[in-house]
């Protein structure tokens, strides 16, 4: 049986990110850092064999995926199913924020109610029944190869989950972190955990690691 490889990479640092704001479905660009951290993991994945590069077409996942893919002269191919998760009217807001003006619907989201979703936005059972197949989906277009997915913090909690076959509620002991380098092997019976969390590439710089709890 040929398996794919898939390189699953959260996009670079937005102002959002810094600012602890909820972006969701909102379209930020890459701050100055977060282009950098884009750069340095285009550099230590220039020996690594990708087939192809998808992203979410989101600008944040689709610039940090561009770093990646000019290098090579490759092209990137957006999928909206790996777009994050839609916070509805969450987005914009700080966690502190959120728990002063919806304290009830903030301790749902804080408690991974599954079929919580912000008003206007997804539950996590949502993200998962979108996320999961579209992985699924591209990793099945590319047996025995590697493949890049640049996504969000949402779609690669969810990745996680799935390919070390945890709960949505389970608490999370694992880093999202902004260009880390994380490794999973699809066959057809599903996902595999090989490496999380890799930031070789990026302790060069004094800045502070931001993951999936800075929004």
């Amino acid at each position: 049986m040929q398996l794919t490889r898939i390189l699953a990479i959260r996009h670079g640092e937005t102002a959002w990110n810094r600012d602890t704001r909820i972006q969701g479905h909102t379209d930020i660009e890459l701050n100055d850092h977060g282009r950098w951290q884009a750069a340095q993991l285009a550099d230590a994945l220039r020996d690594e064999p990708i087939a192809a590069v998808y992203a979410s077409d989101l600008l944040r996942a689709h610039e940090t995926a561009q770093a990646v893919a000019r290098t090579r002269g490759q092209a990137v191919t957006s999928h909206l199913g790996l777009r994050e998760r839609c916070f509805g009217r969450f987005e914009g807001h700080t966690w502190t924020e959120l728990e002063q003006r919806f304290p009830d619907e903030s301790m749902a989201w804080r408690k991974r109610v599954p079929d919580f979703a912000p008003p206007g936005g997804e539950s996590l059972l949502q993200l998962e029944a979108r996320v999961v197949p579209t992985v699924e989906e591209l990793a099945a277009r590319h047996p025995g190869e590697q493949i890049l997915i640049v996504a969000h913090g949402g779609v690669l909690d969810i990745l996680y989950r799935a390919a070390a076959h945890l709960g949505l509620q389970a608490p999370r002991s694992w880093e999202l972190t902004n260009t880390a380098i994380n490794r999973l092997l699809w066959s057809p019976e599903g996902l595999s955990l090989v490496g999380w969390a890799d930031t070789s590439h990026l302790q060069n710089r004094s800045s502070p690691v931001l993951d999936e709890r800075h929004a």
